[in-house]
């Protein structure tokens, strides 16, 4: 049973097909963001997409923001576990070189199938969201690293550091999509390239 439990939402689902409920209006609100775009982004083609009642969607969001928020945290929390998995699999392989591969492989693979990502992808689209989210990413990689790379999160030099790289993956990351729609791949080299040197600083 998935289902979000965030601040957005003015009631967290409690029974299974009431989560139920709650996931396809999220994945309703993916598909129509790909389609119309945030600024048309409603609750009431969310509603008909899912196919629910417009009662449904207020029962757990006051506006399109909160859903979208929701979404965001969604992708998230999914976004974390695809990088757990990656992880796990590299078993004795696992350096933060390796890492930081997969921290970016899964972002990109994300970018490139998951429905409403492109415009939602951690946050809404507004620019003091986007930089209280990268916040937010940097201490959940750190914290997601910490244990296999035997790292300290809660030195602060460590937490700047992602900070610091989280800032320049996006930005880069979001250059090499306006280059090519499956991100350019060249970009995406220099973009690894850059954030070995840097945090090599730091890891090495």
């Amino acid at each position: 049973m998935e289902y979000v439990d965030t601040p957005s939402l003015r009631r967290a689902p409690v029974q299974r097909r009431s989560a139920e409920r709650l996931t396809r209006i999220l994945d309703a609100c993916a598909d129509v963001l790909d389609e119309q775009g945030y600024e048309d982004l409603s609750t009431r083609a969310v509603a008909a997409r899912a196919e629910v009642p417009i009662g449904s969607v207020y029962r757990f969001f006051p506006n399109k923001r909160a859903m979208a928020e929701a979404l965001a945290l969604r992708n998230l929390d999914r976004y974390a576990e695809r990088v757990t998995a990656g992880l796990a699999a590299a078993g004795d392989r696992l350096d933060w070189r390796y890492a930081m591969d997969v921290v970016i492989e899964e972002y990109l693979a994300m970018k490139r199938s998951v429905p409403g990502f492109a415009l939602v992808e951690f946050t809404v689209p507004a620019p003091q969201a986007t930089r209280e989210a990268n916040h937010r990413v940097a201490d959940r990689l750190l914290a997601l690293l910490a244990g296999p790379l035997g790292l300290d999160p809660a030195e602060e030099r460590l937490r700047t550091a992602f900070l610091v790289g989280v800032e320049a993956a996006d930005a880069l990351v979001q250059l090499a999509f306006r280059v090519a729609p499956e991100g350019d791949p060249a970009i995406v080299a220099e973009t690894k390239e850059l954030l070995r040197a840097y945090l090599g600083r730091v890891l090495d």
